[in-house]
């Protein structure tokens, strides 16, 4: 079977270089957003564009082509075959993941984040799906909710970079295992440590690993084994993220419950997506078979362009999102110490790292 990395259709592509949309100012569009929102209950989908403003790579461009046509990332099969093959893999994708966990754990969401947590807050949107595995979503919402309310708001379509799980299901946090990785790998731990203390960081890639030097050998790298099955009996070493790689397929349980998110609100506020991924691309069919107005907030071209029922803007969230949520809430804005601590998160942060 042959594997890629899901683009959108060429047909789109080159149909979206010969069009010339027009251009919607941010006072237009805040306005349409926010008569959207309090229209009726909403379920919201977001993608890496939501992302971007704090430093979080994102696949494709602006022009919606990937932006890494030489990268080849490692696929869910060669990563789980359990072969001397395998392991190859699993050392190489270790090794750079260990790596670039570093600025993963230094991330902070961004004003879009803090906006959709501030209309979660107050009712204005419903349930969150994001194809986003960087966390960014639960960390905005922490600001008001206990981990298990967030559990309820916020379904991560495509899992999470903060765990991993073996093949037998035993699941650790993310922080673990690389203090596991560390520990057998002294130098690499003394290459990052040395990362650290210069502020330098190698080029990111799009799942989370790093660019290493062609000369750099993966051979010597010890990927741990899982201590749950030590304990039981069993080696394994077939350790993988929380999080759906490409050729691999979400859960079911996760599918049926994207599925219900969309049947029980009234409409769909897509945002920061071209929607190359089909686990997101059937939710925006889902909502449009259901009859449900869909908006559509991204720049450049998206699967769905053209599609009946889709009302698309072509604009950055960061631009319009925190104004959205002034104009929906009010005053509540200044009046209410949770909402006022939400959307002054960003603003705090900035101020911070300024100083910094």
């Amino acid at each position: 079977m042959r594997l890629s990395v899901p683009n959108i259709p060429p047909a789109i592509l080159a149909s979206a270089a010969l069009r010339n949309d027009p251009i919607v100012s941010p006072s237009e569009a805040v306005q349409r957003i926010s008569s959207f929102l309090s229209s009726g209950r909403t379920a919201v989908l977001t993608g890496a564009g939501v992302s971007v403003d704090s430093g979080v790579k994102a696949y494709r461009g602006k022009d919606g082509r990937y932006m890494h046509p030489d990268y080849k990332p490692i696929f869910y099969q060669e990563l789980i075959e359990d072969s001397l093959r395998g392991h190859s893999f699993r050392q190489r994708y270790w090794l750079r993941a260990y790596i670039g966990f570093l600025p993963v754990r230094r991330t902070f969401p961004n004003s879009t984040h803090y906006a959709l947590a501030a209309l979660q807050h107050v009712g204005v949107v419903g349930p969150l799906i994001t194809q986003n595995v960087d966390g960014l979503h639960r960390a905005a919402l922490r600001r008001v909710l206990t981990e298990p309310e967030i559990d309820r708001r916020i379904l991560e379509l495509h899992g999470s970079i903060f765990k991993v799980h073996c093949q037998h299901g035993h699941v650790y946090p993310r922080a673990v295992f690389q203090d596991w990785l560390g520990q057998a790998n002294p130098r690499w731990r003394e290459f990052l440590a040395e990362l650290e203390r210069t502020g330098t960081q190698p080029k990111t890639n799009p799942d989370g690993d790093v660019v290493l030097d062609d000369s750099v050998s993966y051979d010597d790298f010890v990927v741990p084994k899982c201590p749950s099955c030590d304990a039981e009996g069993r080696r394994n070493s077939i350790i993988k993220p929380d999080f759906v790689f490409f050729g691999e397929s979400i859960s079911q349980e996760v599918k049926d419950r994207s599925y219900r998110t969309v049947e029980v609100a009234d409409r769909l506020f897509v945002l920061g997506t071209t929607l190359a991924t089909y686990s997101a691309f059937r939710l925006l069919k889902h909502a449009l078979e259901l009859r449900k107005p869909v908006l559509l907030l991204n720049v450049g071209p998206t699967r769905a362009d053209g599609l009946p029922g889709v009302d698309k803007l072509e604009i950055p969230t960061g631009v319009v999102m925190t104004d959205v949520v002034h104009t929906i809430v009010g005053t509540r804005a200044h009046n209410d110490p949770a909402l006022r601590d939400i959307l002054l998160s960003d603003v705090v942060k900035e101020v911070v790292e300024q100083a910094v």
